[in-house]
């Protein structure tokens, strides 16, 4: 099979689809690799490694969306709309519940949309875990600095010194996201609140951290008292495919302290905090609402490049490599979960969830493949 590694083109993505090393995994097995010049770059992998790797260096866009099967990181902008046709699959980072303009404009292609956030295996979400696992990480480091006071911060120290508290830190999703922040909080000496609606994921929290987080069943009159006091909030809330919920509202914000931060890992689906109006990016990742510092950039793991693109890749391959060897429909027919992930096909949306969050007809993933 024929497969394209087109150069992202978000503000400030820095990841690639795919490393040398799945290159040369694939060209091992057979297929040939278009990969776009400098698309490795800004995670250090020049493109004489993919070259090395056995992948054939192309010079723009186009000529790697004429592959069969498309690889990205991001969800295609504006600008790479057009290179997409009917029969081509894309597989990539969707979250179209987010978007009707991209929802639309996949099924005008009639090409074969195949999100990783909705692939499913034993119940977890695999390729959607590793980036949730560093954007989960990264979220508290980010929200330390936004509590400095250079960046418009109360000035406070997230994990204290003697004589003085640490930071209280509230997370609001107990799965991969929120499990990760706690992880990093706890570990810089936050005191750490962890709030979800599942009892059962709590008790997994209480017990892998020894009952060093607090642990709460999420309803709005225990996340009004606990946003109140935080200085630092996580939003972590996850429907696989749907739209994030927002459980955390305006006037719990508004309740907020001066100059506590907010980081809501869901913006890219949508956001699960009231407050969180717009996207951010990474060179302008910040505004002020009701004097609260809001992070709302919707591919934090970018600022880590090459550790997100290297654990996106190990978990990406092995399906690269089965819908190569199989093509998709042999594939999907074969794999349930891969199945899962399939979000538009020629022109219909075959995902429940994202059908929904546009009142859009949906068909059967069966009546198409």
């Amino acid at each position: 099979m024929l497969i394209g590694v087109p150069k992202e083109i978000k503000a400030d993505e820095q990841r690639v689809a795919l490393t040398p090393a799945g290159a040369r995994e694939l060209v091992k097995d057979g297929h040939k690799v278009l990969v776009q010049s400098a698309a490795g770059a800004g995670c250090g992998m020049g493109d004489e490694d993919y070259a090395a790797a056995g992948a054939a260096i192309v010079p723009g866009a186009a000529d790697a969306f004429v592959a069969d099967l498309v690889l990205k990181v991001k969800e295609p902008l504006a600008a790479e709309y057009e290179f997409l046709r009917s029969g081509q699959v894309l597989f990539t980072y969707l979250h179209l519940a987010a978007s009707r303009t991209l929802t639309e404009a996949l099924m005008e292609s009639g090409a074969v949309a195949i999100a990783y956030e909705t692939i499913e295996s034993s119940g977890s979400l695999p390729l959607l875990t590793p980036m949730s696992e560093v954007a989960g990480r990264m979220s508290v480091q980010i929200g330390a600095q936004l509590l400095e006071r250079r960046h418009g911060g109360k000035g406070v120290l997230l994990g204290g010194v003697p004589g003085v508290s640490p930071a209280q830190v509230v997370v609001v999703g107990a799965g991969v996201v929120g499990s990760n922040a706690a992880r990093v909080a706890c570990g810089m000496g936050a005191s750490v609140a962890v709030f979800d609606v599942s009892a059962s994921r709590l008790r997994w929290i209480d017990d892998v951290f020894g009952g060093r987080v607090l642990t709460q069943v999420a309803n709005s009159y225990s996340l009004e008292r606990a946003i109140r006091n935080a200085d630092l909030l996580i939003g972590a809330v996850l429907v696989p495919g749907a739209r994030a919920p927002r459980p955390v509202t305006d006037k719990m914000v508004a309740g907020m302290e001066a100059g506590s931060a907010i980081v809501d890992v869901a913006i890219d689906q949508g956001g699960c905090i009231e407050t969180i109006d717009r996207t951010t990016t990474h060179s302008q990742p910040t505004y002020l609402k009701h004097g609260v510092v809001h992070y709302s950039v919707p591919n934090i793991p970018a600022a880590v490049p090459r550790t997100s693109t290297v654990a996106l890749t190990n978990a990406t391959l092995p399906y690269v490599l089965h819908i190569a060897r199989e093509g998709w429909q042999k594939a999907v027919r074969g794999d349930p979960g891969l199945a899962s992930g399939v979000n538009v096909v020629s022109g219909s949306i075959t995902c429940g969830a994202v059908a929904e969050a546009f009142g859009l007809p949906s068909v059967a993933l069966e009546l198409v493949v």
